[in-house]
């Protein structure tokens, strides 16, 4: 896979912008998919992205996780944004999912634009795809090409939406084999997590680290007690008590997307037991030296995470490649 490297200034913020050789013969998606049919369509997705992270930097972060959830679950093929119908059971209402997964009137609000301009052209997993990697860039991530041309699946999996998904508890083996079992690596893995240093958690789901071996993982350390302490003023150990209380992922540059979250695990910080995990498990030798170099080397983080949401995008929904179709609401199959 040939890199090319370039550092572009905007606003006096370095944008490392990675270029990847995307074709091949077994890859049915390609930069130039919309050229001649909606030549805008980056642009008009480029330009609203850039109304929405103003309006809320976490927004960035809620269309990126929106991006992931679409992925893991039968290819990246729009699956996760339908609605559910008396003929479809949808994966919003899946465990990982319901009550968490946001950015749903974000898509409708863009895809309302570019049904103007170009009707029944672009698909609602294109779209979901190149939005993730402008609010990438919005709060300060690099820039990558994103190959297009995906389908918009027809169905979508509860089922699957409950069992690919990594969870915040999980053990770290099973979530690597969760990756391998997409075609992604421990590299992929280790630099895909990175986004959470935009991320927010609610208490449910760090609920059992705060209360569990964060003080064993930061080493009693008196600046990681303060910290824990305000976690703990949010997050109630009681189960049911204050559940959706949110806090960043990254409690030191919670709207920049930077490589701090490998700073934060490095010194046993982690909010999730999943994130964490990666630094500090028995099991995690190869994940540990991976955290170890992104913390040290931002660049090399920007660079692998543009490779791996490359790859990640490129996970595709065979069935849908065959019978998918572009849907004019992105809630709704067409009719």
């Amino acid at each position: 896979m040939k890199l090319l490297l370039v550092i572009f200034i905007v606003h006096t913020i370095f944008i490392p912008c990675f270029s990847f050789d995307v074709s091949g013969k077994d890859l049915p998606l390609t930069l130039d998919y919309y050229k001649s049919t909606c030549p805008t369509v980056f642009d008009v997705i480029k330009k609203e992205m850039e109304c929405i992270v103003k309006e809320d930097p976490r927004n960035a972060a809620i269309i990126i996780r929106l991006h992931f959830h679409d992925c893991f679950v039968q290819g990246c093929d729009g699956s996760v944004l339908l609605d559910e119908t008396e003929s479809l059971k949808g994966e919003k209402s899946a465990s990982p999912n319901i009550n968490s997964l946001k950015g749903y009137k974000i898509i409708d609000r863009i895809k309302n634009i570019i049904e103007s301009e170009c009707p029944g052209v672009v698909s609602c997993a294109d779209l979901l795809t190149i939005s993730a990697r402008d609010a990438t860039i919005l709060v300060g991530g690099p820039y990558w090409d994103v190959p297009v041309g995906r389908k918009d699946s027809k169905t979508a999996s509860y089922a699957l939406a409950t069992t690919n998904l990594p969870t915040p508890d999980e053990g770290l083996v099973s979530i690597i084999a969760k990756f391998y079992y997409q075609g992604l690596s421990v590299e992929d893995m280790v630099a895909l997590i990175g986004a959470h240093t935009i991320g927010m958690a609610q208490c449910r789901n760090f609920r059992s680290r705060i209360y569990g071996d964060f003080r064993v993982t930061t080493a009693l350390n008196p600046v990681s007690a303060a910290y824990l302490a305000r976690l703990q003023e949010i997050c109630p150990e009681k189960s049911g008590e204050g559940d959706r209380n949110v806090t960043a992922m990254d409690n030191v540059t919670p709207n920049l997307f930077d490589n701090s979250i490998y700073h934060t695990l490095l010194r046993g910080e982690g909010l999730l037991s999943s994130d964490q995990a990666m630094y500090t498990s028995m099991f995690g030798i190869q994940t540990r030296r991976i955290v170890s170099k992104y913390a040290e080397d931002p660049l090399a983080f920007f660079e692998q995470f543009s490779k791996s949401m490359v790859k990640m995008g490129n996970i595709l929904n065979s069935k849908s490649l065959v019978d998918g179709e572009v849907r004019r609401n992105c809630r709704f199959v067409n009719t």
